[in-house]
């Protein structure tokens, strides 16, 4: 049976337009104002999320077509809409960007566009690209266009002098530094790191509060997928220690959830604070930003002695990207010596000055096949011979190697877990 929420998707023509700061902005406007929200990513995406989980206050899940699914992306959006009271769904680049793309993701769930664009070097042209942004896809459903980096009254009333009658204008946001969430290389920082974040996020929310997206949008009808078979409960009664500080923080919320379902009890420790591995079966390394903690890595000889301690006991270990970086026998950034890793892989990476891969990816293992994603700016060099090789959905995509030893399998893979739960769960068995 079909669920009514009301909903929005948060689109833009580019990167960097402040979609992210809009979406979380009016997430917690709407907690304020004593709403359920469920906010959802766009994509493959890891630091967007922490920023609008603390903004909603609740977990954020990513929607993609091709490495979920159809129905696994329509199961999560029924879910959503039977608890809360607003669905924001979060784009990414620019609305026609990619294959699939967010149009894509938005006309297939019949989602209203909302309509971000920076307007901070820019007058009349606002109205054209508006335009364009919303009619040059027919069938897509315009909530309507707000404007970023406005310098104040004036500069609005000329912004919006030629928009479309029939192209609703729903506000500004100021050219405001105390508005802005901090980059760098990857993307945004990580939640945790932006130490004024609520300040940051109820600043949002203020000046969101005299725009037209106070009001709930008009509902959607959300229709549940068919109903999967239960999932196999091959974990069950199994450990599975997590990494999971500033260091490791790339995890998929569903990840986590497939292993869950399957059985397996996830316990977290931090590779940067812990001396020793929670008690466990099978241990989850997961990308982040190795690169910026260094010397704290290098300096914990107890936690590096304890993961060569499990995989040596014949315990599966799976690593992806930053949690290959650092079962290396040496990382470095861009300038500087390199720092001793973990030494299980025999090899050594550097961190580049320029993103070295990006796109999604389907690879063929021996558990199965298993669909995921790379984002990546260092090199490795390691001396073993990949056991498989990714495929780059785009077409000048580059292949990654997949590299196992023992039960330790890595990558510079991000796999999402729920194209294959039954491929995934077996990474962590024996």
């Amino acid at each position: 049976m079909s669920v009514s929420c009301p909903a929005l998707f948060i689109a833009a023509p580019a990167s960097g337009q402040g979609k992210t700061t809009v979406t979380a902005g009016l997430a917690r406007l709407q907690r304020r104002l004593g709403r359920r929200v469920r906010v959802f990513k766009t994509g493959p995406d890891f630091l967007d999320p922490m920023i609008l989980a603390r903004a909603a206050g609740a977990p954020v899940y990513n929607l993609d077509l091709w490495m979920g699914g159809e129905d696994h992306c329509r199961d999560l959006l029924h879910r959503a809409a039977r608890a809360v009271d607003l669905i924001l769904v979060e784009g990414v680049m620019g609305l026609y960007d990619g294959e699939p793309s967010g149009a894509d993701l938005a006309a297939r769930f019949e989602l209203p566009l909302l309509c971000v664009i920076d307007a901070a070097a820019m007058a009349q042209t606002f109205a054209a690209l508006a335009f364009g942004l919303t009619r040059f896809r027919p069938g897509l459903t315009t909530a309507g266009v707000l404007a970023n980096r406005v310098g104040g009254a004036g500069h609005a009333a000329t912004l919006t002098a030629k928009l479309p009658a029939d192209l609703p204008f729903l506000g500004t946001l100021p050219r405001d530094p105390g508005l802005e969430l901090p980059h760098r290389h990857l993307g945004l920082w990580q939640a945790d790191e932006v130490a004024d974040l609520d300040a940051r996020l109820e600043r949002i929310a203020d000046a969101l509060a005299r725009s037209a997206l106070a009001d709930l949008p008009a509902p959607v009808a959300f229709r549940p997928a068919a109903d999967p078979p239960p999932p196999a409960r091959t974990l069950a009664g199994r450990r599975i220690a997590v990494a999971r500080d500033l260091a490791f923080s790339f995890l998929y919320q569903a990840n986590l959830d497939t292993l869950e379902a399957a059985g397996a009890h996830l316990c977290f420790f931090s590779p940067l604070a812990d001396a020793a591995l929670p008690a466990c079966d099978a241990l989850y390394l997961p990308g982040g930003y190795p690169e910026l903690y260094l010397d704290r890595l290098a300096a914990n000889g107890a936690m590096k002695a304890a993961i060569r301690a499990h995989q040596a006991a014949g315990r599966p270990l799976l690593a992806e990207c930053g949690g290959l970086l650092y079962l290396l026998d040496t990382l470095a950034a861009v300038e500087g010596d390199p720092a001793p890793m973990v030494g299980l892989l025999p090899g050594q990476a550097r961190m580049q000055p320029r993103l070295a891969n990006l796109g999604l990816q389907g690879v063929s293992l021996p558990e199965g096949q298993l669909r995921g994603h790379t984002f990546h700016h260092s090199h490795a060099q390691i001396a073993l011979e990949p056991i498989a090789r990714s495929r780059a959905l785009r077409e000048h995509g580059a292949p990654e190697s997949v590299y196992r030893l023992g039960r330790l399998t890595a990558s510079y893979l991000h796999l999402y877990f729920p194209s294959n739960p039954s491929a995934a769960t077996r990474l962590f068995l024996p």
